[in-house]
């Protein structure tokens, strides 16, 4: 072969290699605050990495000039959103006046680039170290330990409660309970790293407003900052951990539960249990359900981090097949991640798949949704509402087969688009209120959309009937 020949066939070559690979984003951080520490190593927690503030794959290298860069991996592309921490979120970044400020944004294109950014002031540099005055509503919450045991796990973890507003007023009354993950951002924005979900708000509004009959007491637990992602998978991800979910849902259920319902007044069977988290707690969240069919009946799954264990969580659910009288109230933002909704999606299907029925499963996919508590915190009192709606009344027709249905949005306001299965042109329609009389009814074709607007605020029951089969789920009307 002429060397020439050659020479040019391996300059092809080398373009082919060079063109297939993929360009690199570089985050440059030219200015910190003059308060850094000399010795602070500087973080990445966001998407890219399930929001761990400490993760050695995603560490900032320090520069002669003063300046700090990460390379992010080809394999990250798309949208991200991020935040900077010294290693906890205790050092997260905030604004010039040491507030929470909300994710940073950023679109990977198809070319190199280097993005410059800078970061105001560190949280826990703050006038009195990082100090700022408690929003959780008074007194209903309260911090049951800051050194609770969890001797599954050999561990402490400061544990929350928020009690209804006649929890103090009616002695005799015994109340739901609720667990949630991820406890810092539950109740204070003072121990959140993005704002809190104002879950303590939103249920004593409810409750004031007569949309909450019962009310129910809350139980948070802290996630374990480092540990966070061991704890809140039962299954190791090669690149982030894991593990330990078995023993932290052991916790949650064998010493928890126990001790909340030996001192507190509650109602201890699993249909007044339910258990609900975001992101990584939606995943665990899901988990437990499965594990602990017999001790939760409502699951709150938020931004699901199902990527995370995708194929041994499937596997598990094809194993251990859900209580069909468990409710799943799924939520996410349709832009959070290429497979946030699709996986998603596949969890409905699967647990419908299960035998769990289409009326005891809520998915919500939300346009303008965003991996963040801002997002969750709107979120909250649809999926509380629909999760705690007294169960359906019964058909009084007999053996009816039942008739799967789709009806959104969830909360309505004004307008309810109702969706038939295929084959079915036309259909009986009847909104139904907590003692069973008939508030509205009509007759829709697929794709219809119901006149909502005159009923009041609260639950109710939409029943769809056609065809010899009726179907009948929960309607949150906001």
């Amino acid at each position: 072969m002429p060397f020439t020949y050659m020479k040019h066939a391996l300059l092809a070559a080398l373009l082919c290699l060079c063109g297939g690979a993929q360009a690199q984003t570089t985050l440059r951080l030219t200015s910190v605050p003059t308060a850094t520490p000399a010795a602070a190593t500087l973080y990445l927690a966001g998407t890219v990495n399930n929001w761990s503030p400490s993760s050695a794959a995603h560490t900032f290298s320090r520069n002669p000039d003063g300046t700090y860069q990460l390379t992010l991996p080809a394999t990250v592309t798309g949208t991200i959103e991020f935040k900077f921490t010294r290693g906890s979120w205790a050092t997260v970044e905030a604004d010039v006046q040491f507030n929470d400020i909300g994710n940073r944004r950023y679109t990977i294109g198809s070319g190199p680039a280097t993005v410059d950014l800078q970061v105001a002031a560190w949280k826990d540099q703050g006038s009195g170290g990082g100090s700022c005055q408690s929003t959780a509503l008074q007194p209903n919450v309260r911090v049951i330990s800051t050194t609770f045991q969890m001797p599954q796990l050999g561990r402490t973890r400061r544990v929350w409660v928020y009690l209804p507003n006649d929890y103090a007023t009616a002695p005799a009354k015994r109340y739901p309970v609720l667990y949630m993950h991820d406890g810092q951002n539950v109740f204070d924005a003072c121990t959140s790293f993005s704002g809190e979900w104002g879950v303590d708000e939103t249920l004593s509004q409810l409750q004031q407003q007569g949309l909450d009959a019962t009310g129910s007491i809350v139980v948070a637990v802290d996630n374990g900052g480092n540990d966070r992602l061991n704890e809140m998978s039962p299954w190791n991800n090669p690149q982030y951990g894991g593990g330990q979910g078995d023993q932290y849902v052991d916790f949650m259920a064998q010493t928890l539960k126990p001790y909340i319902d030996q001192n507190y007044r509650t109602l201890t069977g699993r249909e007044y249990t339910g258990i609900a988290g975001s992101s990584m707690g939606g995943l665990i969240s899901t988990y437990a359900a499965l594990k602990y069919p017999q001790v939760y009946s409502k699951v709150g799954v938020f931004s699901p981090a199902f990527w995370f264990a995708q194929a041994p969580l499937f596997q598990y659910l094809r194993q251990h097949p859900a209580n069909p009288a468990t409710r799943f109230y799924f939520v996410s933002g349709t832009q959070e991640s290429q497979t946030m909704v699709p996986l998603m999606q596949a969890m409905r299907d699967s647990l419908a798949r299960g035998g769990v029925p289409a009326a005891n499963l809520s998915f919500n996919p939300k346009a303008d949704g965003q991996h963040a508590e801002w997002f969750w915190k709107r979120e909250f009192s649809a999926a509380y509402q629909w999760l705690n709606a007294p169960a359906a009344p019964l058909s009084t027709k007999g053996n009816t087969a039942h008739l799967a249905f789709s009806a959104y949005p969830m909360p309505a306001k004004n307008q309810l688009r109702v969706e038939l299965p295929t084959g079915l042109r036309e259909a009986r329609l009847e909104v139904l209120d907590a003692t069973g009389r008939v508030v509205l009814k009509d007759k829709v074709r697929s794709g219809d959309s119901v006149n909502v607007s005159g009923l009041a605020r609260g639950t109710y029951f939409l029943r769809v009937s056609g065809g010899h089969k009726s179907g009948t789920q929960a309607l949150v009307k906001e």
